[in-house]
This record gives C-alpha cells, structure tokens and sequence, in this order.
C-alpha cells in the first residue's frame, strides 16, 4: 500500500468519525426536546458505518497493484431511531398529553456521552495514522537527499 492509499484510508476515518460526533452531539442536546417540526419528541439519530475497497480510478482496478484488503471508512446513511418515546407524568408540561404524560426521547445521556469519548478517540487515532504516513513521507525524502 503506497502513503497515499494510506492518508486517504485515515482521511475517510477522520470523516465519518466526525459525522459520527455531529450525531452524538445532535442527540445530546436534544434529550429533552419533547416537540420537534416533524411532530413527536426528537427521535435518536444513529450513523451508519459501510466500507469499499480503497482505489482511486477505474486503471487501479484493473491492474490490482493495490491492496485487495484496504478499505476506507464512510458513512452509509443517519437513520432516526425506532425506539418508543419514554412517558412521564408531567400533567402542567405543555406538552402533556390528555392523560397528563409527556413524551421525552429514548436518549440516555451517560450512553452518548461515551460514544463522543469513543469517536474522540477513533479520530484521535486516525489523526496519529495521518501523522505517523507525513513523518514516513518526510523520512522517505530525507534518504533521497544524501
């Protein structure tokens, strides 16, 4: 696998870990919003991760220089969550329904909190990986130079 193949592998995990952050950080400031512009109480989102084989043109392919098992990273679709709406009895809430309970989203905060810290880390590692391909380029060019 060539450096380029590699920082473009680490580039589309820095992407899809960042949409993956954007989702956590939309569910986490929508735990309690109990009315959204669809109707209903904001429905969890949750990114869906999918991978292809890491070429660049069509002459890739076809001559197979590169690495059959290298994959980059993307995210295939944001779906909203299925899961029912949790009820509690709030009868003054303006959002009550006629039997006095309000419907909040099915959003556990500690849960998507260590998701953040999981993705943190997964871009943090990534950014290493592109670190790790520049310093090897670097030295690459170095040993051309004596």
């Amino acid at each position: 696998m060539d450096l380029l193949t590699s920082l473009r592998i680490s580039a589309s995990g820095l992407a899809a870990q960042r949409k993956r952050m954007e989702s956590v950080s939309s569910n986490i400031a929508n735990a309690q919003t109990t009315r959204t512009a669809e109707g209903g109480p904001y429905r969890k989102k949750e990114v869906v991760f999918g991978s292809e084989p890491a070429r660049d043109s069509f002459a890739d392919i076809l001559e197979g220089e590169l690495d059959e098992k290298a994959q980059t990273v993307h995210v295939t679709e944001v779906i909203n969550s299925d899961k029912p709406p949790i009820l509690k009895y709030e009868p003054a809430h303006p959002d009550a329904n006629k039997d006095g309970y309000v419907a909040y989203p099915d959003i556990n905060v500690m849960e998507e909190m260590a998701n953040m810290i999981e993705a943190q880390r997964a871009y943090e590692a990534n950014i290493s990986a592109v670190n790790t391909t520049k310093s090897m380029a670097m030295k690459t060019l170095e040993i051309g130079r004596n």
